[in-house]
């Protein structure tokens, strides 16, 4: 009888081990733990269009009037949600017409899936406003380059910009805000 429990135990302890490790590499690889130890530093310049080069055949005699240099619309001050985060954010108008969303001296928690996205939604300070950013209007701008230093993000030309009110540093797989900055117009 005593073989018969031995036998019949095995294949539930090697069937529970198999489910631990595989539970234990889903969980690795939905939390990634790891980043929280990775810090990635991106320091990029504000871009700036550069003017169509006209031939000298071409060219008018009089001297062309400079192209006007970037233009900050909108700014704010990020505030943290669900970990620390600090920076500025600013909705920048380039030369050309187009429109960049600036992050500055941002320094947060590395993490999976994190987007940098333009909302509508208020930015509210602490728990209040980890979740409120997916609740109206939103574009991702992307994957969030790195967790400090200086960066910019694209608006989609086909985006207008001025419906959107704030930034948010979003994690998309758990559905929550890093930190946010309210956009206040210049």
């Amino acid at each position: 009888m005593a073989r018969r429990q031995m036998v019949l135990g095995r294949p539930l302890v090697i069937g529970v081990l198999a489910m631990a490790v595989v539970g234990a590499g889903l969980g690795l690889y939905w939390f990634q733990p790891w980043k929280l130890w990775q810090d990635e530093t991106v320091q990029e310049a504000l871009p700036s269009a550069v003017a169509p080069t006209v031939p000298e055949a071409e060219a008018p005699s009089e001297s062309p009037s400079p192209a006007p240099g970037p233009r900050t619309l909108a700014g704010g001050t990020l505030i943290s949600h669900e970990h620390a985060t600090s920076g500025s954010v600013k909705l920048v108008r380039l030369a050309d017409g187009s429109h960049v969303i600036r992050l500055e001296n941002l320094d947060t928690s590395n993490g999976p899936d994190l987007r940098v996205w333009l909302t509508d939604a208020p930015v509210k300070e602490g728990r209040a406003g980890w979740h409120v950013f997916d609740d109206g209007a939103y574009v991702s701008l992307g994957k969030l380059k790195g967790n400090k230093g200086s960066q910019n993000y694209a608006v989609p030309a086909d985006v207008d910009a001025s419906r959107y009110t704030s930034v948010s540093i979003w994690c998309d797989r758990f559905d929550v805000s890093f930190g946010a900055a309210e956009l206040a117009r210049s």
